[in-house]
């Protein structure tokens, strides 16, 4: 066996973070260990010493190792593979590329990440007004409710089309899934989800941001989605502003250009590359550093023990300290800790209740006072949302976390929670 590292508090002295602040909210930032940030600025002092040299000679090659890294980590073929900002800017990709027709839907859920729905809205916004519809999800629920009720959903949107369209089948749906959603934070079944996408002719655009680091065993060639975009730098320890898009062989016609669009735009007319790759190798001048972090990334994952070591350790973290941050709350978990549902609509991150009462709106304000009282004065940190009439603390596992982390937080929210009630409703009589 391996002399590995031992995860836990031990493991911080790899990771940049300032002494005694305890990180709970990976989820949303991310966090770069020393070790990738060294890399990064080696290879930035190489770029400064010759720059032209490095772009014409030395780019190029170097995007095509950490492709083939990352195509091996999700079971797809590198011509498959190309890197975005952020999975905001690919699922907008995306959805901007398709041939938009009267008739035709956008699905999305009541969980989709604030600029995904965005996204969705602003294609519907725009002629031919795609219609936007909604899947509702109600957690805690089971995944054979989610699966039964998607199939229906998706059975009653073609229905719908028909009835429009005099008996006709017309138009397209494009289904905008989550592997695991932002909040509240839930694996989904979205492999199967997938699968009845396909069964039902239905276009299947998957929301992956907290996939990459997170999720074993991923194999995209097997749960062939039309299109996955996930962010490497949530979970996988890259430098910030780097993700995956994912485009099947298959769909490669549906994207006709990257955004910005790049150079090679139309160059199969005149004999050029007009492929994948080339439509987004250049869209402008970018930080080189921030996709070939990926490499170093890869490698400190190595050193910790690997993916599955990794996903271990976090989601035994995640239901355990869950569990215990609840009791400190008295409150629960979403799902019931112990139930099957629990281990199988949970990855590295979970959700607990938190006292505060419905009553109190979900506001920016309030949200302000959580990371302000959380951040600077308990330094401790996981994100708070407002779902189905309650409030809830999101709370991510990470290697360099322990129980402890989540006993703080639970100490710090029982004094927040009061001090924003009390202030909520002071600001309430003035």
């Amino acid at each position: 066996m391996e002399n590995y590292p031992e995860f836990g508090h031990a493991t911080l002295p790899f990771f940049a973070m300032e002494p005694g602040y305890a990180n709970l909210n990976h989820g949303t930032a991310g966090g770069i260990p020393r070790r990738v940030e060294d890399a990064s600025q080696d290879l930035a002092a190489r770029i400064a010493a010759n720059p032209d040299r490095f772009i014409w000679f030395h780019y190029r090659p170097m995007l095509e190792e950490v492709r083939g890294m990352v195509a091996k980590l999700i079971g797809a073929d590198p011509s498959e593979c190309v890197f975005v900002p952020n999975v905001s800017h690919g699922i907008s990709v995306i959805l901007r590329n398709f041939t938009w027709e009267e008739g035709d839907v956008i699905a999305i859920t009541n969980c989709t990440f604030g600029t995904i729905s965005a996204a969705a809205r602003y294609v519907s916004d725009t002629p031919p007004h795609p219609k936007l519809s909604k899947f509702v999800l109600s957690f805690p629920e089971t995944r054979a409710s989610i699966l039964e009720r998607f199939r229906e959903y998706l059975k009653n949107l073609k229905a719908e089309q028909r009835r429009s369209a005099s008996g006709i089948s017309k138009g397209k749906i494009v289904a905008v899934l989550d592997t695991i959603s932002a909040t509240p934070s839930v694996y989904m079944p979205w492999k199967e989800m997938v699968q009845i996408c396909r069964e039902e002719s239905v276009w299947s655009v998957i929301d992956a941001a907290h996939s990459l680091g997170q999720e074993v065993d991923i194999n995209l060639t097997e749960a062939a989605p039309d299109f996955w975009v996930s962010s490497s730098s949530k979970w996988m320890y890259t430098k910030y502003g780097c993700a995956l898009l994912y485009v099947p062989k298959r769909n490669h016609h549906i994207i006709k250009s990257a955004f910005p669009t790049s150079i090679t735009y139309g160059a199969h007319l005149h004999g050029g590359q007009d492929d994948l790759q080339s439509k987004f190798f250049w869209t402008g001048t970018l930080d080189f550093t921030i996709p070939l972090s990926i490499k170093p990334a890869l490698e400190f994952r190595s050193f910790l023990g690997g993916e599955k070591r990794i996903n271990q350790y976090c989601r035994a973290l995640a239901l355990a300290g869950g569990k215990r941050l609840a009791e400190i709350l008295n409150t629960r978990t979403m799902f019931s800790a112990d139930s099957d549902e629990a281990e199988a609509l949970t990855a590295n991150m979970i959700n607990v209740e938190i006292p505060l009462a419905s009553s109190i709106a979900p506001t920016s304000a309030v949200t302000l006072m959580f990371q302000d009282k959380l951040l600077n004065q308990h330094n401790v940190y996981a994100s708070q949302f407002y779902y189905d009439g309650r409030w809830w603390t999101r709370a991510s596992a990470q290697v360099y976390n322990e129980i402890s982390d989540f006993e703080k937080l639970g100490n710090a929210l029982l004094i927040v929670c009061a001090e924003v009630t009390k202030e909520v409703a002071e600001r309430a009589q003035i």
